[in-house]
């Protein structure tokens, strides 16, 4: 959209373990490792999303575990390079009011899960700011 590469710049990465409500919408254990990642993906110097994953790392190939943890990749791009055939399941699609995301710009919020074989491999929530940065 903006014919400017894209550029992924990691926030914040840690391994937490599933609450019993995280367990439940992942498919996994209560008490399964998971990697929670937040990014901003640039065009240029303007920063266009923010996307927060959550990842079970008991399902991820072990080269794509590594990508994931330790380089500023984007999943899209991750999962080509994996040759995983994968599906999106859309969740909740909601316009946030007075969101800090974006200091105080309303964003347009969408998530949802990437399922592989059946199994929820990620859950992906992404926030899009409404303001005039999308007029290209």
């Amino acid at each position: 959209m903006t014919r400017k590469p894209v550029n992924v710049k990691t926030e914040s990465q840690h391994i937490i373990k599933a609450d019993k409500e995280m367990a439940a919408f992942l498919g996994v254990e209560e008490g399964s490792e998971v990697n929670n990642r937040t990014v901003r993906l640039y065009a240029g110097d303007t920063v266009f999303v923010q996307a927060r994953s959550l990842s079970p790392l008991e399902r991820m190939p072990a080269t794509m575990k590594e990508q994931l943890m330790r380089a500023d990749i984007p999943i899209g791009r991750i999962l080509r390079s994996h040759n995983l055939e994968t599906r999106r399941d859309m969740g909740e699609l909601e316009v946030l009011e007075e969101e800090t995301t974006f200091d105080g710009i309303p964003v347009l919020s969408r998530s949802y899960k990437i399922v592989h074989n059946n199994y929820v491999l990620m859950w992906i929530n992404e926030r899009f700011p409404i303001d005039e940065r999308w007029n290209l």
